[in-house]
């Protein structure tokens, strides 16, 4: 028992002086729980009382020994990794760095979410809706029956008979007033879709805010100061605004509203095509049925409603001239903003 005993204290000794060797696997091999020293310990059982304390320390004394060598290479093999690891992974602190691409908001991300904070300084909140939509609150629930012409111009496409892709944010309008007595006072940005071919000033695909107050005592002077406000904020405090008569059918009465260019002031400049006002939106009273439909009796309570289209603000605040820019996501266009 005492030769094996040696014997396996020399053959792990010879097999750990390599220095590629797997310290790992010779500790299994050796000091396991079915190990070679293991299975000569438990032979202690056919030696006599006298042998078994000389056999039992000089068993403990190659155990020692050897954990002792596994624990001295163990340590050696990660000091070589370390070093090796310092060689493969240094950085040359002279060299020049590697520039950081930083994106930025998208021009319509930016001019929609600075129209938002305009009106949520005014007292609005955002309501918002589904851009799959019935055709009841597309078009019914705002005093478009069907066979109406206004429809014509919103076309858009339908899934079924009478589920679309809304044309429009105003359906977000028709549900708040159905869930919500007044005083109201929301926006509703978001993606509308119509039927247009693509071109400079047209998408299938485009984006509106809207806006809704309804209370007791509306006029369409509450309207034009809060139009004011808005002009002036989101195109500098010089800027005029004007009403012209227009119609819609879910205002009454409705109008188109221009602001003076903020590049020229109202002399005439390529941005405003030589007339000194661009147009920038729609707007106009809540139409009594619009009202009455949604359950808000137009004797107590009046409204007014207003839209208009980001990409529109978007291209007057930049003086962008083609809509298409937009959704190119061309790098070196988008870089501008």
């Amino acid at each position: 028992m005492k030769a094996k005993l040696n014997q396996i204290r020399e053959e792990a000794f010879k097999l750990l002086e390599d220095e590629n060797c797997n310290v790992e696997e010779i500790r299994i091999k050796y000091l396991g729980k079915k190990g070679e020293l293991t299975s000569v310990l438990r032979m202690m059982g056919q030696l006599s009382p006298e042998e078994r304390p000389i056999m039992g320390q000089l068993a403990n004394e190659v155990r020692a020994e050897i954990e002792a060598k596994i624990a001295e290479m163990a340590e050696a093999n990660k000091a070589k990794e370390l070093e090796k690891a310092l060689v493969s992974e240094k950085i040359d602190v002279t060299a020049y760095g590697k520039e950081q691409k930083i994106g930025k908001l998208h021009p319509l991300t930016q001019v929609q979410r600075k129209m938002e904070d305009i009106f949520i300084g005014m007292g609005f909140s955002i309501a918002e809706g589904p851009e799959v939509e019935y055709d009841y609150y597309n078009f019914q629930a705002l005093n478009i029956p069907e066979n109406h012409p206004a429809r014509d111009t919103q076309d858009t496409f339908y899934i079924t008979d009478n589920i679309l892709l809304r044309s429009q944010t105003s359906p977000v309008q028709a549900r708040v007033m159905e869930k919500t007595q007044p005083p109201i006072r929301i926006i509703s940005p978001g993606r509308v879709y119509r039927s247009d071919e693509v071109d400079g000033s047209h998408s299938p695909l485009f984006h509106q805010l809207e806006g809704l107050v309804v209370d007791k005592g509306i006029t369409m002077g509450n309207l034009r100061g809060m139009l004011e406000t808005f002009a002036k904020t989101m195109f500098g405090e010089k800027t005029k605004i004007r009403f012209r008569p227009h119609h819609f059918p879910f205002t009454e009465p409705s109008a188109e509203v221009d602001v003076s260019c903020f590049v020229c002031g109202g002399k005439g400049c390529r941005l405003c095509k030589g007339e000194g006002w661009i147009e920038i939106l729609g707007a106009g009273m809540v139409h009594p049925n619009v009202l009455r439909t949604c359950g808000i009796d137009p004797e107590i309570y009046s409204g007014f409603a207003f839209g208009m289209g980001i990409e529109r603000i978007t291209m007057c605040q930049y003086g962008i001239d083609d809509m298409r820019l937009l959704y190119e996501n061309n790098i070196k266009f988008l870089k501008q903003f």
